[in-house]
């Protein structure tokens, strides 16, 4: 009975282990990705329409908001009188809604006297394609920034949306990020003057052979890519996330091209698709657009200076928010408009992303955080991963070692159970009296030879 018990739980267990293995994350289909991924970790904030009912932002946490037509909120962050802060906001439209030119959100951080620390406003363009957009606002200390936001305390943050009549009257939703910047070593750079010039003619083309990669849905599974030719596919509608990790000292170059249409159909569409640069907090930097007749079109970012500490003294936005090395995020979207003249069938999308320069030495003392380029991001960008699916990556790999650990258990458990079950049944045996002889039955031997005296 206690065998069978023993047997039992020994079954018990190596069949939990083949549950756990079967049911690893990213085993079950989903449905489709949204229309836009956030953070699985984000959390709902509700703004308020007066900074005094204000909710508090925590420094590297992700939340989710919406804001509608015309509508001006508030949010709210606890900031020291040593740390450069940074909030963005992501507006994300209904992608079958419409938005009209001009339209967009405004991002600022006010004191509590409302004495304006930084603002920054980003629209959708002349394209009036309803698209992700993002803008960001900094709090900064030392050169260049406001005297009347360098005290610790509490911080408003106001972001306003405007909208035409003409646009659609749905809430927008919001993703919003609070980060700060580490400190610097020592007195900080030495050179506290914006660059006046840089490399501004486009490198020749990469000499790697293009390879497919497929885009993310948002900045969270932005696809990671390096310098080459990237291969893609787009629906009108659409949006594609890349992130590009751009060091110290490099320098960024990126065209796209829009493939021609097979469909046999002609029409003119103007600023059919966009093409967008964000940095690593995600403040917007630079975009441009193409226009469309179902032929080949290409596009490339204006050229923009290395990445340094300094471009924060520019005035030019484009120029100063390259002031941190990390991901850059590369978003593309490809008008609905293509849709009614070339039918809703993707095209092929080719972008060509080409970082230049060695890398140089971080200015911050301790951990950098996000505003960095580790081996890690170096591998990510090789494979193609996006963060998600590193993540997975890694939970798939402690999960499988621990499947292996607890086979590996399994096997030693049950090979001991065996051995101790056949060694008690060896001393059974050899415990219990010997049978008495029978009439007519003479026994033999238990070992060849002669019989011991007594037989």
């Amino acid at each position: 009975m206690k065998r069978q018990r023993s047997r039992g739980r020994v079954a018990l267990a190596a069949f939990a282990a083949m549950c756990a293995v079967a049911a690893l994350p990213g085993q079950a289909h989903a449905a489709g990705p949204p229309a836009y991924a956030f953070d699985p970790g984000v959390k709902n904030v509700q703004g308020a329409e007066t900074n005094a009912a204000a909710s508090v932002l925590e420094a590297g946490k992700v939340y989710r908001s919406s804001i509608r037509p015309d509508q001006k909120l508030y949010y709210r962050v606890e900031l020291d009188n040593v740390t450069d802060a940074y909030v963005s906001a992501v507006a994300v439209p209904k992608s079958e809604g419409s938005v009209a030119y001009g339209d967009g959100i405004t991002v600022s951080i006010r004191d509590l006297n409302d004495s304006q620390c930084s603002s920054n406003r980003t629209n959708f363009g002349s394209g009036e394609v309803p698209r992700p957009i993002t803008a960001y606002a900094h709090r900064t200390i030392g050169k260049g920034s406001l005297t009347s936001c360098q005290e610790a305390g509490r911080y408003d943050v106001l972001v306003e949306r405007e909208s035409k009549a003409t646009s659609s009257p749905e809430a927008w939703d919001l993703e919003l990020r609070f980060v700060q910047e580490p400190r610097l070593k020592g007195g900080g750079p030495t050179e506290t003057t914006a660059p006046k010039d840089w490399p501004s003619s486009t490198p020749a083309p990469p000499e790697a052979e293009p390879q497919k990669r497929t885009g993310g849905t948002s900045y969270y599974d932005a696809t990671s890519l390096k310098t080459g030719e990237w291969v893609d596919d787009i629906a009108p509608g659409q949006t594609r996330f890349y992130r590009v990790p751009v060091d110290w000292g490099q320098q960024l170059f990126v065209s796209t091209v829009l493939s021609n249409s097979t469909g046999g159909k002609t029409g003119f569409i103007g600023n059919a698709l966009t093409l967008s640069l964000d940095n690593p907090a995600q403040g917007h930097v630079v975009d441009t657009s193409l226009s469309y007749s179902g032929k080949s079109a290409s596009t490339s970012l204006r050229p923009l200076p290395p990445v340094a500490y300094r471009n924060r003294y520019d005035f030019s936005s484009q120029v100063s928010s390259l002031r941190f090395a990390g991901w850059y995020y590369l978003s593309v979207t490809l008008s609905p408009k293509v849709a009614e003249s070339y039918g809703e069938d993707p095209i092929a999308l080719t972008t060509t992303v080409q970082v230049k320069n060695a890398a140089g030495p971080s200015p911050y003392e301790g951990d950098p955080g996000i505003f960095a380029v580790t081996d890690k991001d170096k591998e990510l960008a090789e494979s193609g991963a996006s963060a998600p699916k590193a993540a997975k990556s890694a939970t798939m790999q402690v999960v499988a070692a621990g499947a292996l650990g607890t086979g590996a258990v399994l096997v030693l458990g049950l090979g001991a159970w065996t051995l101790l079950a056949r060694r008690r049944a060896a001393a059974t045996a050899a415990a219990a009296p010997a049978p008495a002889p029978t009439a007519g039955h003479q026994p033999q031997p238990p070992y060849g030879g002669p019989p011991p005296q007594g037989w």
